[in-house]
């Protein structure tokens, strides 16, 4: 996430719960991606300092757990910078150029000057963050799904580039034979079901098969993953896209929640603050009296008894608005109420986080050193595939 403002419900709805589910199955990586806010805010003077301890702290808040799960800083690890450059070096002006996003944000943001190069690259230092890590999947609505695809291109192009070794073929019999004769019969028959018949199980089962290897380095690993393939050695991983649940949390006016359409509610708003937002919501404009009977579909606030209330209190909300035996401000209670409890237990663990300013650089420091760890790692590979050793 960029720390650019306060985070709201579209937030937690649409991004941070399914967080938490994925926190519990795989190995998670989740980071403020403060290079990124400069892509469209260079120029406002937003305190990035603060909006980065106070997006920590809404993670924690939310449930986001720092001792299973690596929360981090970009900028605290500037491998993503390296790579990101040499990645450019290799990437054609023109996959930039059609990136959906690229255009549409132009036009979205008509008063931002975004004709610069850094907003232009940004997908590539977004393919950066993730190749860094070899990451496996990558979380992403729609709307974000060609980036994973550029990402996967970028990838395909650079082991094209750079993971042909002149003695590739020689190398990767070597660590076959580490493998034990058993496992590198094994091995050398799947390859060949896979290439000769595509058999597909057989890429599966030879995959598995390396992942079980205790014998071999991690660049022979790399190596052999390409052999199977009949490519040279896969270097970057290519990501898979895990789409998430579609969640349009609507906002105070019925369009999808959003900072840019003011319309939030933020996970930090006082009890006085959402009574105030909900309570000057707009409702169906047919209920000029309270005996107009109305149409909960034309109503912003139907859109949120959708999200907050169980089947009984939307039963009462129809009967009440279209029969006109309720008011606009009675039908919003529910609502309200559902909010507060929500937001409630988070806001007291926010109130216990901010009182240890400490705690929270200490899991930022110990998150990005070990993002750092494994980065480092990476780029020792790619500088070793392009040459930068000396």
């Amino acid at each position: 996430m960029r720390p650019t403002g306060r985070l709201h419900l579209g937030h937690y709805h649409g991004v941070l719960k399914n967080w938490l589910d994925l926190q519990n199955e795989y190995d998670s990586y989740f980071f403020v991606a403060d290079w990124h806010a400069f892509t469209t805010h260079y120029a406002d003077r937003i305190d990035l300092e603060a909006n980065v301890m106070e997006m920590v702290v809404d993670w924690l808040a939310a449930g986001i757990n720092p001792n299973t799960s690596t929360i981090f800083v970009q900028s605290k690890v500037p491998e993503h910078a390296e790579l990101h450059l040499l990645l450019s070096m290799s990437t054609p002006l023109s996959w930039l150029e059609r990136v959906p996003s690229y255009k549409d944000q132009q036009l979205k943001l008509k008063e931002k000057d975004l004709s610069t190069y850094g907003f232009l690259g940004y997908p590539l230092l977004q393919s950066a963050d993730i190749l860094i890590y070899k990451a496996g999947l990558v979380p992403v609505g729609e709307d974000q799904v060609a980036h994973v695809e550029l990402t996967r291109e970028v990838a395909r192009r650079f082991n094209h580039i750079y993971g042909r070794e002149a003695d590739f073929e020689e190398k990767a019999e070597t660590a076959i034979g580490k493998m034990g004769k058993k496992q590198a019969k094994l091995f050398c028959s799947l390859r060949k079901a896979y290439q000769e018949k595509g058999d597909g199980e057989a890429l599966v089962k030879a995959q598995a098969l390396l992942k079980e290897q205790q014998n071999i380095t991690l660049g022979d690993h790399e190596r052999l993953l390409g052999y199977i393939e009949g490519v040279g050695r896969i270097v970057l991983n290519e990501p898979e896209s895990l789409l998430t649940k579609a969640s349009k949390m609507p906002g105070l006016d019925g369009q999808k929640m959003s900072k840019s359409y003011g319309n939030t509610i933020s996970l930090r708003d006082t009890s006085d603050e959402i009574d105030k937002k909900i309570k000057r919501m707009p409702t169906d404009p047919a209920r000029v009296k309270l005996t107009d009977s109305g149409n909960p579909e034309k109503c912003p606030v139907w859109q949120l008894h959708k999200v907050y209330s169980d089947e009984q209190t939307q039963d009462w909300v129809v009967d009440g608005c279209t029969k006109a035996k309720m008011g606009c401000v009675e039908c919003k209670q529910p609502v309200i109420d559902a909010i507060k409890d929500e937001l409630m237990p988070m806001q007291e663990r926010i109130e216990k986080y901010q009182s240890d300013p400490e705690l929270i650089k200490q899991i930022i420091f110990e998150g990005s050193e070990k993002a750092r760890s494994v980065a480092k790692e990476t780029m020792a590979e790619v500088r070793e595939v392009m040459g930068i050793t000396y």
